[in-house]
């Protein structure tokens, strides 16, 4: 027999033409049922609904009579997103369905674009439901009296969970619930009654989701009460590859793609509105500058939208693309998370996005809605991003998509965390260590390690106790309490977890704000010098008070902005159907038509070299004007490609001296050097043994100066610098000496710190992806390995000698000095990557006679 909030539910969704999907009506009857755990369902599904309806269902239950004219409830609901550009769509959403349900509540948002009037507010008298991110959670847990905020708290829900996971503001998450869960159960400790404080995640799909759970509840959560409620919708996916007319002459590298910008306008003016997807914000800015130059009849339909962007602007593009008055939107990640554009009914992805749920997030943005389908178009950057795209296709079919793994005793984190307890009204180190403990990220923290983390806040610990300034919390009547307004205050300024380059405002001279960009960029300027931004020609004024001054340029020509992390790794679930692709196409078995198209490509590299198979390494060797060149081609991605090359290197200087450059890419590796390399000699040894791992590693590249730049972020993190006031950042280069001379003075006086460690051990994870190396080498012990001598690069090798390039300095272009080896070894030209217009037919390939 239905409850009368059931009832009513059932009648809006009457009147709204709706009905309940299967999943939704399960999420009902296991939060009715006093469950926790995740939610697990595509986006554009109605998640927001399956989780706030069921509430407003027991709210309804609670109070049959009074539901509509109850005021004074405090704070019910606290949902918490990692977007803040989040948090608009899903309160209207939410406060739509209370006005029309009669029920006088109201929907609140508390984030950094939160103004300080409502801020204020929020401190007198919070809403019914709250929608927030970790940074703010935290800021609330830094007030006074902050218990009193959570007094009727029923649940907590945490949106896109798997955006979370596997991050340090995914580590504040757990932290923030581990003290609400405190709060509620009256104890330090989780026990059966704590299920009166509902937890429930909303994730996509990844590769772990039951482990995913597993770190949302913590470890002291009963797990009778956890359920897993999974969708099992299929989402109805239309996805395309756009292959070049002429593969043989589209580039075999490069990063812009925009050789391809007709077929691309072609599928703009066919669609409705459609989000263009780039991998960096500076290929975004080359991309809209394009499209400005050779289609100006898009002007005023057509937005930019990256993260750099002011916030007033990014606002505008989204509700520009609400009210359907855009055709095109050249965007970045900014927009991967789940807004609601209903509008959007078709998504291009220019390059790979290197994973697998990337991709589907991206593409779950057209046809946002129950039942639509998704339309995604793949264009390819160079001629092999189409086995890529290949890959992609299949691993989405078989669901094959990555895991996020958790992050595990990240110090600098729990060290914030305690002092904004200390902050508010103070905490007793036994019920915190409890608490920090039945967290996932924590549990293995021993209280050796913990006290050592007290005496770090209060003393300055071994090595600091002589600065004041690191003296923040006092101890007293069994509290540890901050009682300096100035530390609070600044403490209160750095909760985060997110770090970046210092960034300087640009502003237009006499006008608006058009956002940031990254203090190394802007030094490089001088008065007069062009650059591209917001989709605008701009000249560099003057730099004065952190602000960069600029104003509208004529010129068509000019340079566009850099930013840090824009080259990402091949995942390793993409990577692993990558290489089976490749066995399809050595044994020609291919069947994709992106795959098909690369025949000709494939068989130039079997005539000039080998097509690896799964059971294969190819390593190839070829002597040229510059040295002696290895080619190692694991497919393994960046990272893993950046560690194994050292630790090839390394393996080889220990039999023969010499000096080695290295390169490398997704697909594979390239060393460098003027003598012959002891392949051979390596290979009778144990060349890719696992044993000593991580001390060759650590000898075969510079673990210091790693370690050194993980440690700039952690001190960041763990309020052993302070980055400034609001207007007044400190300066970068002051930052990093600042840490630097804490890392070495903690290296050199206190070599067990605990931060120490931490920057060590984050460099071998996720610098050097530690972990993945380890498979790849046993993985390669497995296989036969095909050593080819080449008279020239193949079509595998000359993107690798591409990107070692890229690091040279020299006064040609990257355009200039491509042409110039594709000449000396008689093959091709490469995409111009300094000049974003489609870029002219190139030259046929000429084959080895």
């Amino acid at each position: 027999m239905s409850t009368k909030g059931q009832q009513i539910i059932g009648e809006w969704f009457g009147r709204k033409g709706w009905y309940q999907f299967p999943f939704q009506q399960e999420m009902q009857d296991a939060y009715l049922g006093g469950y926790s755990g995740l939610l697990n369902a595509p986006t554009g599904s109605g998640k927001t609904f399956a989780l706030f309806l069921p509430f407003l269902v027991g709210y309804i239950d609670q109070y049959p009579d009074t539901y509509q004219t109850r005021s004074n409830n405090g704070l019910l609901m606290l949902w918490i997103t990692p977007l803040r550009a989040l948090t608009n769509d899903i309160r209207k959403a939410m406060q739509e369905v209370c006005d029309e349900l009669g029920i006088p509540w109201r929907i609140g948002t508390r984030t950094g674009d939160t103004s300080a009037a409502e801020k204020q507010m929020l401190r007198k008298k919070l809403p019914e439901v709250l929608l927030t991110t970790p940074e703010s959670l935290h800021l609330m847990l830094a007030q006074k009296d902050y218990p009193k905020l959570f007094t009727n708290l029923q649940v907590v829900v945490i949106d896109e969970w798997h955006e979370l996971l596997g991050t340090k503001r995914g580590v504040q998450v757990e932290l923030g619930l581990s003290k609400l869960r405190g709060l509620s159960s009256g104890s330090a400790t989780h026990t059966p009654a704590l299920a009166a404080l509902k937890t429930w995640g909303i994730s996509a799909t990844i590769g772990n989701l039951e482990q995913a759970a597993d770190v949302l509840l913590g470890n002291n959560f009963p797990r009778d009460r956890m359920r897993m409620v999974r969708a099992n919708i299929s989402k109805k996916l239309d996805i395309r590859s756009v292959i070049p007319k002429d593969v043989e002459n589209y580039s075999w590298t490069g990063h812009i793609g925009l050789r391809l910008l007709p077929e691309v306008m072609e599928i703009v003016a066919a669609s409705k509105t459609t989000l263009i997807f780039t991998n960096t914000r500076a290929q975004s800015e080359m991309w809209y500058h394009a499209i400005l130059n050779n289609y100006p009849e898009y002007a005023g339909i057509m937005a930019m939208h990256h993260g750099s962007l002011d916030n007033d602007l990014r606002n505008w593009v989204e509700q520009a693309l609400h009210q359907a008055i855009l055709k095109v939107v050249v965007c970045t990640s900014s927009l991967d998370l789940g807004v609601d554009f209903r509008p959007v009914d078709t998504v291009v992805q220019v390059g790979s996005p290197k994973g697998v749920s990337r991709f589907m997030q991206r593409a779950g943005r057209s046809g946002h809605h129950p039942g639509a389908v998704s339309k995604a178009y793949f264009i390819p950057t160079h001629s092999l991003e189409l086995l890529e795209g290949a890959a992609l296709k299949q691993a989405i079919g078989n669901s094959q998509f990555e895991s996020r793994d958790p992050m595990l005793l990240s110090i600098d984190v729990l060290i914030q965390y305690m002092v904004t307890l200390a902050v508010s009204d103070g905490f007793r180190a036994d019920e915190l260590f409890d608490q920090v403990k039945s967290t996932f990220a924590f549990a293995d923290l021993r209280r050796s390690e913990f006290d050592e983390l007290l005496n770090f806040i209060t003393t300055g610990g071994a090595t600091l106790s002589q600065y004041d300034e690191f003296l923040k919390v006092e101890f007293e009547d069994g509290l540890y309490k901050v009682k300096s307004r100035k530390v609070a205050m600044r403490h209160r300024l750095s909760i985060g977890t997110i770090t970046s380059n210092v960034s300087l405002r640009v502003k237009m001279l006499h006008g608006s704000n058009l956002g940031s960009i990254e203090e190394g960029f802007i030094s490089r300027l001088k008065p007069g010098d062009v650059f591209w931004f917001a989709g605008r020609s701009l000249e560099f004024v003057q730099l004065k008070e952190m602000t960069a001054f600029v104003r509208k340029s004529n010129k068509t020509k000019g340079m566009i902005p850099s930013w840090a992390g824009g080259r990402m790794p091949l995942s390793s679930q993409l990577s692993a159907v990558l290489r089976d692709k490749l066995d399809e196409v050595a044994h020609h078995l291919e069947k994709d038509e992106e795959v098909v198209a690369l025949r000709s490509l494939f068989n130039l590299q079997e005539q000039l070299s080998h097509l690896p198979r799964r059971t294969d390494l190819l390593i190839e060797t070829f002597t040229s004007r510059d040295g002696h060149h290895l080619f190692m081609y694991p497919f393994e991605g960046r990272l893993v490609h950046e560690g194994m090359a050292s630790l090839i290197a390394y393996r080889f200087s220990k039999i023969k001296k010499g000096t080695y450059s290295i390169a490398m890419n997704d697909y594979g590796f390239e060393l460098l050097t003027d003598e012959p390399m002891p392949l051979m000699e390596a290979l009778e040894e144990d060349l890719f043994t696992i044993h000593d791992l991580i001390d060759d590693i650590q000898q075969s590249l510079n673990a210091n100066e790693m370690a050194r730049r993980r440690f700039r972020d952690i001190a960041n993190i763990g309020g052993l610098v302070f980055t400034g006031y609001p207007g007044q950042p400190v300066k970068g280069r002051h930052l990093q000496a600042s840490t630097g001379l804490l890392f070495d003075v903690f290296r050199e006086y206190e070599p067990d710190n605990l931060l120490v460690r931490q920057a060590y051990n984050e460099a071998l994870a996720f610098q050097l992806e530690e972990f993945r190396l380890r498979e790849a080498l046993l993985r390669i012990q497995k296989q036969e390995i095909v050593i080819k001598e080449i008279e020239r690069p193949t079509p595998f090798a000359f993107p690798i000698m591409v990107d070692r390039l890229r690091e040279k300095l020299t006064m040609e272009t990257l355009e200039e000095r491509v042409a110039k080896m594709a000449r000396r070894y008689d093959a091709f030209e490469d995409d111009d990557e300094t000049e974003p217009a489609p870029e002219p037919a190139k030259p046929k390939l000429k084959r080895k006679r």
